[in-house]
């Protein structure tokens, strides 16, 4: 994969703008094999898990194309209107962890599918028993074998789904298995993530009855069939807390655009604490660094609306830039602590036990070569590797690229000294 090459030290000033959030895209893409009509998705990055995702549409007989726009975002039409066949093997849904959300749409549209297991990120343990319990209680039967789910869902019929973790895959395939199923469907203790009211918004542009997303109970009322329609998503609520990190550990001003403070609130009291200065307004968020950084305090991660795991390897960035001990608790994946070892190349003071960190804020860090363990971990590397003295290596960036496109060119406009070395570049030197 490709690499980054960051010379730190360089103060970030200007704007940058949000792109349109992965986390939503990826389940609307997947609500889309519902659809008997053409769809427009405006403004979507080329983000790598949207083009698996678009492959995977394509193997079961849709169509999608990316069209006009800009350079960073174009829009993106699909058409399952002559959707063939009811399987993502796994040569397919080994590269993405979304591969999964395929299940309740496709059972929904051809009443059978065989769906092999997901990939995605190694942050540790995410059974998908809590989808499969809830497509079960709405008359599906269910055999997991061999790494493949087959599913039948020819007596599907809608009914009351008590999930036991507010799980947002589950409620999301839930929401578009329920879309053509007979009756109402209620959904208890559903995930209440923006991305979640943001496919319930998308399904409804087409036609379903769904109403309740990001509150306690999520009511779908089957309907006959779903229309195309033209769509914007949210903004990406990961992407623009990246930043507004970033702002706080190196930025003279940042204006972030397209980003919406009412998702990041949780991230927003946090980095009040910091002494870094935040203005927020409806459309925008302006990010001020302090003359000196202290500690936040103490992170645990939380479903939303609590803080987003997704952000807690960037926040461990600027704990060890900041004065004092911050402690950061992981509560929902045992394994999104890979970045710490390759931050303590840098020479950041971090010591971890039982999903527990504790990070001792330092004047400086140092470049260092580094490799990036995940997604969010990898922007992590990036967000010290700005702040640090001298060079920074971060090899197998190709797992950023999953959640944040041409970052690096998002980051040069601002000031920042970083470089994406392309592999073949790299093997020639190495030869």
């Amino acid at each position: 994969m490709d690499s980054y090459f960051i010379v730190g030290g360089k103060e970030l000033e200007g704007e940058v703008e949000v792109d349109s959030a992965k986390n939503a895209l990826l389940p609307i893409i997947a609500g889309c094999i519902l659809v008997d009509g053409e769809i427009k998705l405006e403004n979507v990055p080329k983000y790598s898990d949207v083009l698996a995702m678009c492959k995977i549409i394509e193997h079961l007989g849709g169509k999608t194309k990316f069209i006009n726009g800009s350079y960073i975002n174009q829009d993106l039409y699909l058409d399952c209107r002559n959707i063939v066949y009811s399987d993502v093997p796994n040569e397919l849904a080994c590269c993405v962890r979304s591969s999964i959300f395929t299940l309740g749409s496709i059972l929904g549209r051809k009443k059978l599918a065989k769906v092999s297991y997901p990939g995605g990120c190694d942050i540790g343990l995410r059974p998908i028993d809590i989808h499969l319990a809830g497509i079960r209680q709405l008359g599906c039967k269910v055999v997991d074998k061999n790494g493949y789910i087959y599913a039948d869902a020819s007596k599907l019929k809608a009914n009351d789904v008590m999930l036991s973790f507010p799980s947002v895959g589950a409620t999301e395939n839930i929401m578009m298995l329920a879309v053509f199923a007979e009756g109402e469907t209620r959904i208890f203790n559903p995930a209440k993530e923006p991305e979640i009211v943001d496919l319930q918004n998308f399904l409804n542009s087409c036609g379903a009855m769904i109403s309740g997303a990001g509150g306690n109970i999520i009511a779908i009322k089957g309907v006959k069939k779903l229309h195309g329609c033209e769509y914007k998503t949210i903004s990406d609520r990961i992407e623009a807390g990246t930043f507004m990190i970033a702002g706080a550990m190196c930025g003279k001003q940042i204006v972030i655009k397209n980003a919406d403070a009412q998702h990041n609130q949780e991230l927003i009291s946090k980095l009040l604490k910091t002494t870094c200065k935040l203005t927020c307004y409806d459309d925008k968020i302006i990010v001020e660094k302090a003359d000196k950084l202290v500690s936040f305090g103490e992170v645990e991660t939380a479903v939303y609306p609590g803080f987003p795991t997704d952000l807690q390897a960037p926040m461990s960035s600027l704990a060890a830039v900041s004065e004092g001990y911050s402690l950061i608790i992981e509560n929902l994946f045992e394994s999104r602590y890979k970045h710490i070892g390759e931050l303590m190349k840098m020479g950041c003071d971090i010591r971890c036990k039982n999903g527990v960190c504790i990070i001792k804020g330092k004047d400086k860090i140092y470049g260092a070569e580094v490799v990036a363990p995940d997604l969010r971990g990898g922007a992590a590397l990036v967000l010290a590797g700005l702040v640090a003295e001298g060079y920074t290596t971060i090899n197998n960036i190709g797992l950023i690229d999953r959640g944040y496109y041409k970052i690096e060119d998002k980051l040069t406009r601002l000031g920042a000294d970083i470089k994406r070395i392309e592999c073949e570049k790299r093997m020639d030197n190495c030869n």
